[in-house]
Order: C-alpha cells, then sequence, then structure tokens
C-alpha cells in the first residue's frame, strides 16, 4: 500500500467533504426559507441524487479509461460550481439547479474509492477504504459544526465557505495527487470492447453470481440508511426542536462516532474475522438502532443509539465496497464501484422522498420504522446468501478471455 497516496488522497477527500458536511444540515433550513413543504425538501434532497444516479457510473467508467485524476478534477469542479450556485440562489428552483449539477458531476466519492484499489491489495484494501470513511466522518465532525455556527450569518456563506473548500481540493489534485492508474492498464482497457452502461447490464451486474448478493444488500440496506441521513435534520427539529445549529452539532457527534469505526476499529475487525459476518452483525444492529430511531423520546437518547448506528453504518459501508472489489478482476473495479455509487444514488432518490412524504402525512416516527422493516429483510437475505450459500471464490480469468463477458458496466 503507498501511504504517501493514501495520505495524500485522504486529505483532498477530506477537504471536498468538509464542504459537503457544511451544506448538509442546512439544507432544510435553506429549502424552508424559500417555503418550502417536507414533500419539497424530500425532493431537493432527491435530486442530488437523481443526478448522481446518471453521472457516477458514467464517471467510473471513464476513469478506467482515461485515469482516475482527470475524472476527480472533473467532479470537484462540478461540486465547486453546484455551491457557487448555493451561495447564489434566490428562489427554490435554483436550489434545485445548484443540488442537479453537483449531483451529476458527483462522482468523487466512487472514484476514490477505485483510486485506493488501484494502490492497494486484497490485504489491505479494507484498511484503505476504511480511511477513506475516516475522511467522510472528520469532515461530517468539522463541517456540520461549522455550517451551524456560520447559519447564524444566513445560508448563503457556508455555500461559499463550501465553494472555497471545492477549491482547495481542485488544487490539491492537481498539484499534489500523482495517477493511480497505469498507462499500461488504460491501454489494455482501451483496446477492449467493453458495454456501455445501461439498464440491461445494470441487471446483468445484479443477478451475477459474488457481486449481485453484495449489490443487493447495498441498495436495501442504503433505502433505510439514508431515509435516517436525510430526514435527521427535518426529524430534529420537528420531533426534538433543534435548530441548525444544534442538528449540526449532533451530526458532528457522528462524525466523530464514524471517524472511530471506520479509520481504526473497521479495518482491526477486518484483518482477524470473516468479512461476510462483520457484514450480517452490522445489518442486525442496523435494524435494531432504526427501530430505536422510530420511537426515541428525547435529544440524549438519539445521542446514545446513534452510537450503534455510526458503527453499524460505518462497518457496511467501509466492508460492502471491500467485498465488492474482491468480487471482480482487477480492470472492473472503477466500473463496478460506479455501479454501486449508482445503486447508492437510487437509493437516495427514493429514500428522501418517501420519507418527507411519511414524516408529513404520518409523523416523526414513521420513517424510521419503515425502515426497520426494510433492514428486516436485508438482515434475512444476508444471512442466506452470504452466511449459509456463499458464492465460490472469484476464479482466475485466462489470458484470452474478453472483458466483455465479465464485464458489469
Amino acid at each position: 500500500m503507498n501511504n504517501k497516496k493514501l495520505i495524500t488522497l485522504f486529505l483532498i477527500v477530506f477537504i471536498d467533504l468538509l464542504g459537503f458536511g457544511i451544506i448538509l444540515p442546512l439544507l432544510p433550513f435553506y429549502a424552508e426559507s424559500f417555503g418550502a413543504s417536507p414533500t419539497q425538501i424530500g425532493l431537493l434532497v432527491a435530486s442530488y441524487a437523481a443526478a448522481q444516479l446518471v453521472g457516477a457510473p458514467v464517471l467510473g467508467r471513464i476513469s478506467d479509461r482515461v485515469g482516475r485524476k482527470p475524472v476527480l478534477l472533473i467532479s470537484l469542479a462540478g461540486t465547486f460550481i453546484g455551491f457557487l450556485m448555493l451561495g447564489f440562489a434566490n428562489s427554490l428552483a435554483m436550489l434545485f439547479a445548484s443540488r442537479i449539477i453537483d449531483g451529476f458531476t458527483g462522482g468523487n466519492i466512487s472514484v476514490a474509492q477505485a483510486y485506493i484499489t488501484d494502490i492497494t491489495d486484497v490485504s489491505n484494501r479494507a484498511k484503505g477504504l476504511g480511511m477513506l470513511g475516516a475522511a467522510f466522518g472528520l469532515g461530517f465532525i468539522i463541517g456540520p459544526a461549522l455550517g451551524g455556527t456560520l447559519s447564524v450569518y444566513g445560508f448563503a456563506l457556508p455555500a461559499f465557505v463550501a465553494a472555497g473548500l471545492s477549491l482547495v481540493s481542485i488544487l490539491g489534485v492537481m498539484f499534489f495527487l500523482p495517477e493511480s492508474l497505469t498507462a499500461d492498464a488504460r491501454d489494455a482497457l482501451a483496446k477492449r470492447d467493453q458495454p456501455k452502461f445501461s439498464l440491461q447490464n445494470l441487471w446483468r451486474a445484479i443477478n451475477r453470481p459474488r457481486v449481485g448478493p453484495i449489490l443487493h444488500v447495498r441498495f436495501f440496506y442504503g433505502l433505510a440508511f439514508a431515509t435516517f441521513q436525510t430526514m435527521f435534520p427535518l426529524y430534529a427539529q420537528i420531533r426534538l426542536g433543534l435548530d441548525a445549529r444544534s442538528t449540526g452539532y449532533v451530526l458532528a457527534y457522528v462524525g466523530i462516532l464514524v471517524v472511530f469505526f471506520q479509520g481504526f476499529l473497521v479495518g482491526w475487525l477486518a484483518a482477524r474475522f470473516n468479512e461476510y459476518r462483520l457484514i450480517f452483525l452490522a445489518t442486525i444492529i442496523m435494524t435494531l438502532t432504526l427501530f430505536a430511531w422510530a420511537v426515541a423520546p428525547s435529544t440524549l437518547i438519539i445521542l446514545i443509539i446513534l452510537a450503534p448506528l455510526a458503527f453499524a453504518a460505518g462497518t457496511l459501508n467501509t466492508l460492502l465496497n471491500s467485498t465488492l472489489s474482491k468480487a471482480v478482476y482487477p480492470e472492473e473495479v472503477g466500473g463496478t464501484l460506479g455501479i454501486s455509487a449508482s445503486l447508492e444514488s437510487l437509493t437516495r432518490v427514493i429514500s428522501p422522498s418517501a420519507g418527507g412524504f411519511l414524516l408529513g402525512s404520518f409523523g416523526a416516527w414513521a420513517p424510521g420504522l419503515v425502515s426497520g422493516l426494510i433492514m428486516i429483510w436485508t438482515v434475512g437475505y444476508t444471512w442466506r446468501r452470504l452466511i449459509q450459500n456463499p458464492d465460490p471464490p472469484l476464479p482466475p480469468r485466462r489470458d484470452n478471455e474478453e472483458l466483455g463477458s465479465v464485464v458489469v458496466t
């Protein structure tokens, strides 16, 4: 594992996600300032994911052909433009436009994950991806707290600060991050006729041995957890009476937990225990904590619940990507992680829209109850497909075997 490159990527992703963390808890309050309803707020959050659903697999595929670095630059540039538009927004429509632009180019995380697979091997990949998760968590320690503090001066200032951080990330990639995909690897991929992204190929990936079960768990876990993530600011306002600043502090607390679990504990556990069994344990914990979220009576109880919830999320986010990268051939990693990102984006289209409707129509408890029910099914599926009947190991690919016969994108 190339520690220098990993540390550089860690810092760049941290700065980028610091900007994202600044904005995340403020979006519902920003949208409410333009008269948005809970359902419209859910659609605003979903618009980012809907655009990312289209853009992420395309960017992942392009990164396999031209390299990780140029695609990271394109993605970060879109984020920079989106945050600028957010700062200058004078209507709800402009808020939507800013999130759509950011989402369409928002493949930076999946490309960063592919970068890590380029510079690690199967023995330390979980550790590398865990460090990326730790960068995500650090961004959510400082970002929400900073965003909540800046919000007292209006919602435009946090957006401009986030844009400035995106610009720093662009400069960091441009001057300090070397390309991880070798010229020989890119040339080999360019000579192969890989199928283009389509719903047919997405369906083929979902039904592919080894890959399919992991993607199924990713999708249904994503549905449940994205409901919590996207609805929590509204939940905190309606159920707990928290304002933007207090919500930011709670999310910063979650970030601290994620940093510890993903940056230290998950990698340590993955080196000592079977990754599939850790995934199964995490789905059980996630189920219980989401049901607890639905009935939590106070902020103190929420803070207690968030600890095991953060452990479960950190474990699943890290190990699902780790096992997925080991379930395909090396030249397929970028495209496969793009497929995974597109499925996760799909959950972030469905969950905010459904969550906003549930919260507005039935009450603050409804998103947690529905999320817990989804996770009950996920626990059963994980037990059947990853524990009781796991797919056989990935066979060596013959030198003359065409990539098109195994590729997932």
